[in-house]
This record gives structure tokens, C-alpha cells and sequence, in this order.
């Protein structure tokens, strides 16, 4: 029997097997040597810095009012019947697609959205089917008890899952997780790969009707989906494939699309039946949306001059920095440096390749060690979002860092890649 350490006697198993954040672990290293005074590129944090990113003006203004006006107690527990129809008419708007007040659920941010469509759908042993890299599917499906199953992809599917690779899996699960525009990577999933994944989720459940089995749901995550960039389009199931609508779980807030992390407000819209667990799940958990924030944003997403406005500027710094990023590193990769990225096609973020393994480099932290330490380049690997492989790619987050911040940082990255290789 393995033994127990005496501080975690007191502790579940469950608490015992968690594995920490690694992004929130070299944030903190991050943190430390910018303490020291180090000229530092972060490129960890998934978040925006105020500097660099402020919530629309209009939905500051809106939340001042809310507190003002005394809206400070409890909301119910699905979330204040203004945010809800405020996310239905903003799917009808946006995406085009007509859901009642009943499909909806607001909720403390994103997380909490995701949890709960974990837990009211997925028994222990249950099969969840997600692709690697990706975020956090590894924890939830780890704190639900269910049996993971890992789809690796690369950069020749743009890093997403495809249709193909999901269908060997499909007979199985009880939950597909899909993120797109996707975290880590910035890739965005074609609109004939979401109409595939949805014709083959649709096809399953009828078969799995027939014999009156459990049908197989799909944990949608559109966070990111109102940022893309240059041709790339964001899709969702139920937009191409109509029956779709019925085994969707949309995951959504206003945290990465308005810079607003902090202010804690998603949804998701999904099938009654199911949003109304949610709602009690997230009831015993108290992980509402505060009350003011809800009011503000219901009021937010129906000015619609507000958003666009607010997202013309917003959406062209993220690409500035984006680009930036790319044109940086495609720069070395054209010098014969052994790097190279995927243009930005959505998201906050930028995969890319440091292939700088040798005799006295050998993983990936190894590289990341590398370019923090003597560039001064903060990056997460894809490790930290479930891969094993010891590849060389990265996640390069932009919404904390300035344009001069960037062309810094690349400048000691290709001093320090330069003397790597010598």
C-alpha cells in the first residue's frame, strides 16, 4: 500500500490526486523574477493586463449604476431574467440561433459553466472525448470520476479534433469537449469539420435512440468565438446541422470577448432539461454571477453600436500583438532558426515551435528554463494543457504585453536562440 504522508491523512483522495495548475505555477516564477526588476515578456497568463486592455467603457459606466442603484443582493439562481433574455437575443443576433429563456444559465464566469455541464451529464466511469492539446479537460474529467479519452492532434489538423478522429471513440462517449477558437493554440475549426463532428454526434444518438441508450452530448466551448481574425469564421454545431441543437452544451461569457476576466460573467445555452441540473448544481455551490455585473452586461449586449465599437479597437490590438508575435518568429524561421508558428486565426493566443532540443536540452521546460531565464520570454508548453510529447510548442498569450514588449522580448529570443545553436 502506498503511504499516505501524515499532513494528508486529513485530506480525500480526491484532494490528494488534484494536480495543481501549471500555468498558475509558472505565472508565479513569472511573478518573481519581475520582482527582481527583470525586463520580463509574460506570455503565460490567458488574462489581459488594464494597461494594455480596459472592459468597454459603456459596461464600466453600466456597472457604477448597478451599484448605485442598490443592486447588490442575491440573483436567482439561474441567473436575473434580464441576462438571460439578453443572451437569447444575443445568440438570435450573432449566431442565429433561437433558444427560450429556459436554455439559459448565467453563471460566475465560464468555470463553473463547465463543472456543472460535467456533473450533470457524466457518471464515474462515463468516457469524456477531448482532444490534446486542451484546457482543463484532463481536471474536470478527473474531479467527475469519468475515464478520459485523449485525442492527440498536431499542426497538421490545425490542433484541432476532426470528425475522422473522433469516430473510432464515438460508440463510447458520454461527452465530447470542443473548444474552438481553441486555447492553447489560436486555431480555429473549419466549417465543414463542425458540420462533420455534429452530422456524426447526430447520427450516434439516433442509433443510440433506437436501443434506448444515453445519448452522447457535446460540451461546446465558444469563449473565444466573437475573436477571429483575417478569413477564419467561428461555426457551432446547431447553426449547420439544425438536430444538432439537442445534444449541445454551449459554454460562453463575456470574460475573454470584452476583457472582462474579472467580472465573472457566462452562460451557457443548452437543452432545458439540462440547464435546469446546471442551475441546481450551481445553486449548492453558490457560483452565481454577481448581481450588478449580470445587470450591466444584459444592458451591455443589447447596444449593439457599443460592442461593435468597443470590438473594432479591441480585436485590432490583440492582432497587432498577434502578428507581431508571427511575423517575430517567422522572421527566424526564414534566417534558418529552428522555430516556427501558425498565423493568428483567433483567440488571445499563438502556438509556436522551439525546436531547439540538443545535448543539453531535452524537454520542453528545458526550453521554456532556456528562454525565460536568458531572454527573458515567458511561455506555457503544451504540457500544461495535457501533452505528453516532448515536441517543442508553445502558448504565447497576448493580452498582457505591449507591442514594445514584444519587440523586446523577441530581440533577446533570437540572441538566445542564436548562441543555443552555435
Amino acid at each position: 500500500m502506498p503511504v499516505v504522508a501524515s499532513s494528508d491523512r486529513a485530506l480525500s483522495s480526491l484532494a490528494r490526486g488534484l494536480i495543481g495548475s501549471e500555468i498558475l505555477k509558472i505565472s508565479g516564477e513569472v511573478r518573481a523574477l519581475c520582482d527582481q526588476g527583470r525586463d520580463i515578456c509574460n506570455l503565460t497568463v490567458g488574462d489581459f493586463s488594464p494597461k494594455e486592455f480596459r472592459i468597454p467603457a459603456r459596461l464600466e459606466q453600466l456597472i457604477r449604476q448597478m451599484f448605485v442603484a442598490g443592486e447588490t443582493n442575491y440573483p436567482p439562481s439561474d441567473g436575473t431574467k434580464e441576462a438571460r433574455q439578453a443572451v437569447v437575443k444575443f445568440f438570435r443576433d450573432g449566431l442565429g440561433l433561437d433558444y427560450g429563456i429556459e436554455s439559459t444559465l448565467i453563471a460566475g464566469g465560464a468555470r463553473p459553466i463547465v463543472f456543472a455541464a460535467y456533473a450533470a451529464v457524466v457518471d464515474p466511469g462515463d468516457k469524456v472525448v477531448y482532444p490534446i492539446p486542451s484546457w482543463n479537460n484532463n481536471h474536470y474529467t478527473y474531479l467527475t470520476g469519468a475515464v478520459p479519452v485523449e485525442v492527440v492532434v498536431g499542426p497538421e489538423t490545425n490542433f484541432l479534433p476532426t470528425a475522422d478522429q473522433l469516430r473510432p471513440h464515438i460508440r463510447d462517449a458520454r461527452l465530447i469537449c470542443i473548444n474552438t477558437p481553441l486555447n492553447p493554440t489560436g486555431t480555429v475549426m473549419a466549417k465543414s469539420e463542425v458540420e462533420a463532428i455534429a452530422r456524426l454526434v447526430v447520427d450516434e444518438n439516433h442509433r443510440r435512440e433506437a436501443g434506448g441508450e444515453r445519448p452522447v452530448m457535446i460540451l461546446w466551448d465558444q469563449v473565444y468565438w466573437m475573436l477571429t481574425f483575417g478569413d477564419s469564421r467561428h461555426y457551432a454545431p446547431p447553426q449547420l446541422v439544425p438536430e444538432a441543437r439537442d445534444y449541445t452544451i454551449f459554454v460562453d461569457g463575456i470574460s475573454k470577448a470584452f476583457a472582462a476576466t474579472g467580472l465573472r460573467v457566462g452562460w451557457t445555452v443548452a437543452p432545458p432539461h439540462v440547464t435546469a441540473r446546471m442551475r441546481d448544481i450551481l445553486g449548492h455551490l453558490g457560483a452565481w454571477a454577481p448581481r450588478p455585473e449580470q445587470l450591466a452586461v444584459a444592458k451591455f449586449l443589447g447596444e449593439s453600436d457599443a460592442v461593435a465599437a468597443f470590438h473594432e479597437t479591441f480585436i485590432r490590438e490583440l492582432q497587432v500583438r498577434l502578428n507581431l508575435l508571427y511575423d517575430g518568429i517567422d522572421a527566424m524561421r526564414r534566417d534558418g532558426l529552428p522555430v516556427r508558428a501558425i498565423a493568428p486565426q483567433g483567440a488571445i493566443y499563438l502556438s509556436a515551435q522551439f525546436d531547439l532540443f540538443g545535448d543539453k536540452i531535452r524537454t520542453n521546460e528545458d526550453i521554456r528554463k532556456l528562454l525565460l531565464e536568458e531572454a527573458g520570454f515567458a511561455v506555457v508548453p503544451f504540457q500544461a494543457f495535457g501533452l505528453k510529447q516532448e515536441s517543442g510548442w508553445f502558448r504565447l498569450s497576448a493580452g498582457a504585453v505591449s507591442p514594445d514588449d514584444i519587440v523586446r522580448g523577441l530581440t533577446r529570443v533570437r540572441r538566445t536562440i542564436e548562441a543555443a545553436a552555435r
